[in-house]
């Protein structure tokens, strides 16, 4: 084992990054702090302490690391540009909500060491593969344990890593354990010994117990052995002996093995550990859909009040939550508008307490970041309260910044009969808003009847029913919505073209397949439940975006299960709010290239559909599925509470999220007192009455009989992205990013219910 290749220490900028530098943290224009920075001895945490703060010291991992900003790329480093230039500057960008690093250096020099040297950290952790993980994973175990840094680990040293490990075993199995692999009778471990030790611990029984059953002399599997095991339990078919060939190369380790086209226990485990022995299908994770169909054929990964990183009252307003809603493939953002004090328009969270940023900043953000992750199109959201002199502002900057990306004409000069596909529109920017007149221009040159997202609550009460309202309360409504609107900003608003809802039988009759409307949550809830098959009708060939209620100022979210099982496409949630709802999306979208665009089930996209979530069984071609998950074991959890002697009861609960006869939930029994290996064996059975629209959700909690249980990890899939067979679950922390090596081994099994 070779950690000082693991962390590239011969590199010069990766020596300056250990040696160690005093940057400046700036968090505002006011506060900006020295700290002490350096990367430790493993080549992949960087440590950091204020100089006052005595023996308190904060640190991160190199993986939690998503890449470095160079210059004045923050708002925070803007702000204090005239103090700071940019060759002094640089942004550490986290994955996830976690707040990014702003940094100041005291040389170009010094900026540039920590620039590459953490690029080439990150490019490093990111391209090792499972060997290299699993060495760098038991260096860094040794690293926690050596407390005095000899370079070896007694055994009253290993007992305190167990705990740290979440094991708890008794004092004689340990100190067999160590016994076992101190060879030279010193009383400690080396590195080396300790690996020895490390692989002892960590052996799983249950997979040598699967190996086993397909491995004819039980040292390895001969090819047509693992040709059977894929056939047999992992249901490939014919693609296995094909299959098995591929496996051996990628994973086993042994060169002996490999010339008799065989695979060691070693490669075994770790193929079942890798992407491919994942639940989730990786070639589901590639684009592979349809991109051609009307964009109402599609679910759109989309963000409520995106410009917003806490709540909805006091929350701070940010261009980094356009940046982080983006690069989670979000395809529709939305801005709030209001004028500005000094003639440019700003955006924040009218009549409240939230910070206000400029709408060409926002912009500018867009043009920047809204096809880094996804080239299919952005549509921008815009919640206009501006006066008609600051919409012409708007109109400016979106024509003037954008430039070609901005879409302004249709096409292909055709009033469409239906709206373009995701591919037709690929790298472009749609303007959602109110318009003049339709497609065809004409009619008043100012006015509007169309209604924001707050006048649309408002109306709520006053369409509580999902049948055609009279003529005069129509009328009514049109004439208390009109609103001055400015000729330059209505042109810009091509396929998006925002109306007021009246009903289904109205939008049926009279409504353009480029105008849509907003839903309140509760109001597409009431519809849902009222007119299901009528609302899947209407989103053939409408889009409907339904967002949150505006009581929660919390920025908590609704289910989205509900709006998609009735076809919405653009269901907003606050994307900086984790969550059950926000593991759903991130469920959802995790296929297809993760685009932000998934094709809607063949029967969400007939106009002429009866499909009806309340009633699956009386759809065509209605063929439900028996779901049975044997949960077998747990590796290497993380601990919820980091006192050393706190050890997790793990257990494991699959939560079913679709049409609601498919809403249900099973969880096996808790484990006493271990985190790092328990064994559960126990099935959980399900029946999936529309596999098209379910997702499956496997939650790890800590059990507490007297208080709630605390979360220890998730991961949320669709249920056709799932692998049959022997499959590990990649668990993931509560803000959706990943925890490894944490995970689940189970056993999948997918029939057709007879």
């Amino acid at each position: 084992m070779d950690p000082e290749g693991l962390c590239i220490r011969d590199d010069p900028h990766v020596r300056a990054m250990m040696a160690g530098s005093t940057l400046r943290k700036v968090k505002s224009r006011l506060w900006k702090k020295q700290r002490h920075f350096r990367l430790l001895e493993d080549g992949l945490t960087i440590w950091y302490k204020s100089r006052w703060a005595g023996r308190g010291h904060s640190t991160f991992s190199i993986s939690d690391l998503e890449a470095v900003r160079e210059g004045h790329q923050s708002e925070v480093l803007l702000s204090i540009a005239e103090e700071f230039p940019a060759d002094l500057c640089f942004t550490l960008v986290f994955h996830g909500r976690q707040r990014n690093l702003d940094l100041v250096a005291e040389s170009p020099e010094e900026a540039q060491a920590w620039i590459q040297g953490v690029r080439k950290l990150i490019h490093k952790s990111q391209t090792m593969d499972e060997k290299e993980k699993l060495d760098q994973w038991v260096w860094d175990w040794f690293q926690k344990a050596d407390k005095n840094k000899d370079g070896k680990m007694n055994f009253k040293e290993v007992r305190k890593l167990l705990k740290m490990m979440n094991v708890d075993m008794n004092e004689e199995h340990a100190l067999y354990l160590f016994t076992m692999a101190d060879k030279s009778e010193s009383g400690s471990l080396e590195i080396e010994q300790f690996v020895h030790f490390y692989k002892m611990l960590t052996q799983r029984d249950e997979v040598w117990t699967v190996f086993q059953d397909y491995s004819g002399d039980g040292e390895k599997l001969m090819l047509e052995e693992l040709e059977n095991f894929l056939r047999m339990e992992q249901q490939e078919g014919e693609h296995s002996t094909q299959h098995a060939l591929e496996l051996i190369g990628r994973y086993e380790p042994s060169e002996s093995a490999k010339k008799q086209v065989a695979m060691s226990f070693d490669g075994f485990q770790m193929y079942l550990c890798s992407q491919e022995g994942s639940i989730f299908n990786p070639e589901h994770g590639r684009l592979h859909q349809d991109m051609s169909q009307p964009l109402s054929h599609y679910f759109i990964s989309s963000s409520h009040n995106t410009y917003l990183l806490e709540d909805q009252l006091r929350g701070l307003s940010s261009l980094e939550a356009y940046i982080q809603a983006l690069k989670g493939g979000c395809r529709c953002v939305e801005v709030d508008c209001w004028d500005g004090s000094d003639g440019e328009p700003v955006v924040y969270h009218g009549h409240t307490l939230t910070s206000k940023i400029l709408f060409r900043d926002v912009v500018s953000t867009l043009k920047d970041y809204a096809f880094k992750v996804s080239d299919f199109p952005v549509i921008l959201s815009l919640e206009n309260h501006c006066g008609v002199e600051q919409q012409t502002v708007m109109a400016q900057h979106l024509r003037q910044i954008l430039g070609d990306i901005l879409l302004t004409n249709l096409l292909d000069g055709l009033i469409p009969q239906q709206l373009p596909s995701p591919q037709e529109l690929r790298g472009k920017i749609l303007l959602k808003a109110k318009k003049i007149g339709g497609l065809g221009g004409g009619r008043d040159e100012t006015l509007t009847d169309e209604v924001s997202d707050e006048d649309e609550m408002a109306n709520d009460a006053e369409s509580m029913s999902t049948e055609e309202p009279p003529a005069e309360s129509l009328n009514a409504n049109a004439k208390k919505s009109k609103s001055k609107l400015s000729r330059e900003l209505s042109d810009l608003v091509v396929y998006c073209k925002s109306i007021h809802f009246h009903s289904f039988e109205h939008a049926r009759l009279h409504a353009k397949c480029h105008e849509m409307s907003s839903f309140s949550e509760s109001k597409a809830k009431r519809l849902a439940k009222e007119a299901g098959t009528r609302f899947v009708q209407h989103n053939t060939k409408h889009l409907s975006r339904i967002y949150p209620s505006g009581l929660r100022t919390d920025s908590s979210n609704y289910n989205p299960q509900e709006m998609w099982n009735v076809g919405c496409q653009i269901v907003a949630l606050n994307f900086q709010t984790a969550g059950l709802e926000m593991d759903l999306n991130d469920g959802l979208f995790r296929q297809n290239g993760s685009c932000g665009y998934i094709l809607k089930p063949d029967f969400m996209r007939d106009s002429n559909t009866q499909f009806s979530p309340d009633k699956p069984e009386e759809r065509r071609g209605y063929k439900p599925l028996r779901l049975s998950i044997q949960v077998i074991s747990g590796q290497q959890l993380p601990k919820v509470n980091q006192k050393e002697a706190s050890i997790v009861d793990p257990l494991v609960r699959v939560e079913i999220y679709g049409v609601p006869q498919d809403q249900t939930k099973e969880e096996t029994s808790h484990i006493n007192n271990n985190g790092f290996n328990p064994v559960w064996n126990e099935t959980l059975n399900f029946v999936i009455h529309t596999p098209e629209l379910a997702l499956v959700r496997f939650l790890v909690e800590d059990y507490d009989k007297a208080t709630r249980n605390d979360f220890i990890g998730q991961f949320t899939l669709p249920f056709l992205c799932i692998q049959a067979g022997y499959r590990h679950i990649h668990l993931l922390s509560k803000d959706g990013t990943p925890i490894p090596p944490s995970s689940l081994f189970v056993n999948i099994s997918i029939l057709e219910l007879t």
